[in-house]
């Protein structure tokens, strides 16, 4: 009996430890790109900043929620991106980027703010704002029915 218990526990818990290491695949902006190329995927990508307490609330609330995971992992992929680095440069489409000129380039002007791109990574639509994961994941599953293949 003592051993059954002792299986039965240690499943337990290695299932409620891997249930905890689930999070959204971040990726870079270029890997997202490559990735793409190869796989054809919508892209999302988290635009935000250091300092928006929104954006750590999502962090915290919303990209934590199992159900948010799933979806975003599935359907995408997932860049965050912060709006105020010039250091980190990239190439997209043959020009040079830093995360601040891309989210510029992108039009975006509050925090956070979720840009949905297509498979060719021409950008859909914006969704600015903090969200509770329910109402996140309505919108995604609009756009997802609506702009994926």
């Amino acid at each position: 009996m003592k051993k059954l218990f002792g299986a039965m526990l240690i499943t337990l818990m290695s299932f409620q430890l891997s249930l905890a290491q689930d999070k959204i695949e971040w990726l870079t902006f270029e890997e997202a790109a490559m990735k793409t190329a190869n796989n054809p995927k919508m892209v999302f990508v988290d635009v935000y900043t250091d300092w928006c307490g929104w954006c750590k609330k999502m962090d915290k609330d919303t990209f934590t929620d199992p159900k948010v995971i799933e979806y975003i992992n599935t359907n995408f992929y997932a860049v965050k991106m912060n709006a105020e680095d010039t250091k980190r440069t990239f190439k997209f489409k043959g020009k040079d980027y830093t995360e601040a000129a891309m989210a510029k380039a992108m039009r975006v002007n509050s925090y956070p703010n979720f840009i949905i791109m297509d498979a060719a990574m021409e950008n859909i639509t914006q969704l600015p704002g903090y969200r509770l994961p329910d109402p996140f994941l309505e919108g995604l599953s609009g756009l997802v029915g609506k702009f994926s293949k």
